[in-house]
């Protein structure tokens, strides 16, 4: 298991104190988020979970950016994060949501070993850990029938379609983590969409009027076969402008 060290200027580079965001996202829970940064910051850094580079924005671009998106789930569902990698968006959902049943599923055993040498020194006892690729039927097995599926920098949309549809129940939804373009990303792949039983997808934006940048969403649901097919013949909504949420 890692250990954290005091925090120093040597050990963990870069602004250490979490913007006044942090407290509002994370409530009396800041201190674990603050643990997680430093975990980022170093253990995350010497083992290539994250670069250097990434270390003075690790609250604002990913942390903050992240745990916003709790904003679009119910209380007490069911959350699987695909391609956790070091543990974004999934860990900081988990602290700022204690109430959700997270798995994160990541095929790396690294990063795998790093999720769960946090989870336990964290205490996040809402957190289970899975390894392996969204796609593999054991992990389907494992993960599926979840109501939320989310994701952040692992694929094109088109190819998150397939992997997180079979993941969630019917009308479960897939949270993708985009950019600033993901309304031009939905546009150009929502036949793909259609394709993988989603429908009713939108751009949503989280986290406006806490984060100087919201975080920027796409979230489609799993239709039944009675919405497949009048999707399939009505060829999609059009892209919906982006919500505030």
């Amino acid at each position: 298991m890692f250990h954290v060290e005091p925090e120093t200027e040597s050990t963990t580079p870069g602004p250490v104190e979490p913007p006044a965001a942090a407290a509002v996202v994370f409530g009396d829970r800041l201190d674990k988020a603050r643990l997680y940064y430093t975990a980022l910051a170093t253990a995350g850094v010497e083992r290539g979970l994250i670069g250097p580079r990434e270390v003075p924005r690790l609250w604002d671009r990913h942390i903050l950016n992240c745990a916003v998106i709790g904003d679009l789930m119910l209380p007490g569902v069911r959350v699987v994060d695909i391609g956790s990698g070091a543990g974004l968006p999934g860990i900081p959902l988990a602290i700022a949501r204690p109430d959700l049943r997270i798995t994160l599923v990541e095929p790396l055993l690294r990063r795998t070993v790093f999720l769960a040498e946090f989870v336990a020194e964290a205490g996040l006892d809402n957190v289970l850990i899975v390894r392996g690729r969204a796609e593999q039927a054991g992990v389907k097995k494992e993960a599926g029938g979840a109501d939320v599926v989310t994701s952040r920098a692992v694929a094109p949309l088109a190819k998150l379609a397939g992997w997180s549809m079979p993941l969630v129940h019917e009308h479960g939804r897939m949270l993708a983590l985009k950019g600033i373009s993901a309304a031009e990303e939905l546009e150009r792949d929502r036949d793909e969409l259609t394709k993988a039983g989603a429908g009713h997808a939108e751009v949503l934006e989280c986290g406006v009027g806490v984060l100087e940048t919201p975080t920027f969403v796409i979230s489609a649901e799993r239709l039944d076969r009675a919405e497949r097919r009048a999707e399939r013949k009505g060829g999609g909504r059009g892209t919906p402008r982006p919500k505030r949420h």
